[in-house]
């Protein structure tokens, strides 16, 4: 079975930093893309960064390029999402997901991921 569980979100100013973490069981990541995506209040859940194993590529949304990092520890079984110069708009629960994909991880939409953890607040706020 495939599980997800995310953790270190919480409270932050403006500017500030957090490291996000995804832990994960009932799978190999080497035939998983592990994705990161957020959900504020009133908005649909959007893509913030991935990671495909198989060819190593990853993807970054224009948002956050230059200011998250995503990376991993495959004898830790994690994926984290460090996360810099945070802004009150990336307030939203963070969420990790896991799918075998056939392409590199910046083509599919949230809908196509089909293992979800429960998620994280992060609020960025002064």
């Amino acid at each position: 079975e495939v599980q997800l569980v995310e953790s270190g979100g919480g409270l932050v100013q403006p500017g500030g930093s957090l490291r996000l973490s995804c832990a994960f069981s009932g799978f190999t990541f080497d035939d998983y893309a592990i994705g990161w995506f957020r959900q504020a209040p009133g908005k649909e859940r959007e893509g913030v960064s991935c990671m495909r194993s198989s060819d190593g590529s990853t993807y970054y949304a224009d948002s956050v390029k230059g200011r998250f990092a995503i990376s991993r520890d495959n004898a830790k079984k994690m994926v984290y999402l460090q996360m810099n110069s945070l802004k009150p708009g990336d307030t939203a629960v963070y969420y990790c997901a896991a799918e075998r994909l056939a392409l590199s991880c910046r083509y599919y939409q949230p809908s196509e991921y089909g293992n979800w953890g429960q998620g994280t607040q992060v609020t960025v706020s002064s």
